[in-house]
């Protein structure tokens, strides 16, 4: 087999656990009517077991030798198509049939990025299972008025369900990461918890809120919202945006809507 030794620029951090594989897999329970996607597969060491379930698979990789490793295993596997591409500009519109079921070990240095790329695909997915660091994984699931609430939060829990699975340690992987990881599970709602008018709007106010953690609604919005327009709703422009419910960015969000359609509205009219 062709060898490989980890790449620095790509973050890469081989999973060597069969155990924590084990588990992993346990967690996903992937069967053979499925179409599972797995992103970032490096050797192997997940396919390989995905494989075993005939289960419809693609597999997403970026590192050229690594693509050839996997070619050189598992060419022959009818049910499986391995793309050689950068996952950040992956279309997963080609992918069929849906729903799709993604998972991954996840390099750190792309997976926030990775997350807020694919909620423009989470109408076709089913669940996704990633592991992160730790860190990323503990802001994902934060709650209001925490240190790891920020805009990551927000924005993930109003288009997923969110369940931290369990931790794997450093020694798990070959090299050993400097941090911990854990395996999380988002599974996109149905129908979600607040309604919100406009997305595009939502993120705008969103980030606005979280752009100065130490600043007040009333600073980080005063460009977006001004103070009347926040207390007509009974938010005090005084708080922090790390303070604010999901509910709460969603009356922000559909008031900042209602002053856009307003101006557009008035617009029309001189």
């Amino acid at each position: 087999m062709i060898s490989h030794s980890p790449r620095k620029r790509f973050g890469q951090n081989f999973l060597q656990d069969n155990q924590i594989i084990q588990c992993i897999i346990n967690a996903i329970s992937p069967t053979a009517a499925q179409h599972i996607v797995e992103i970032g597969p490096g050797k192997g060491a997940l396919t390989e077991y995905l494989i075993k379930t005939n289960c419809q698979l693609d597999i997403i990789e970026l590192d050229n030798d690594l693509v050839k490793i996997l070619i050189e295993r598992w060419n022959s596997i009818k049910q499986l198509q391995i793309h050689n591409q950068d996952i950040l500009q992956f279309d997963f519109n080609q992918l069929q049939p849906i729903p799709l079921r993604i998972i991954g070990n996840l390099p750190y240095n792309i997976s926030t990025q990775l997350l807020f790329y694919l909620l423009d695909y989470v109408h076709l997915i089913q669940d996704m299972t990633f592991m992160l660091q730790k860190e990323v994984v503990e802001r994902l699931i934060a709650v209001p008025a925490s240190s790891d609430y920020g805009r990551l939060s927000v924005i993930l829990q109003y288009h997923y369900q969110i369940y931290k699975l369990f931790d794997v340690e450093p020694e798990a992987f070959w090299p050993a990461p400097k941090v911990k990881s854990s395996i999380v599970q988002l599974i996109p709602y149905s129908t979600p918890p607040v309604k919100i008018t406009n997305q595009q709007h939502f993120s705008k106010i969103v980030t606005a809120a979280f752009s100065k953690r130490r600043k007040t609604l009333r600073n980080n919005l005063k460009n977006i919202l001004n103070i009347e327009a926040i207390q007509k709703i009974g938010i005090d422009p005084q708080v922090r945006g790390e303070t604010l419910t999901l509910v709460e960015f969603a009356k922000l969000s559909n008031q900042f809507t209602k002053f856009i359609e307003s101006d557009i509205k008035n617009s029309f009219q001189i």
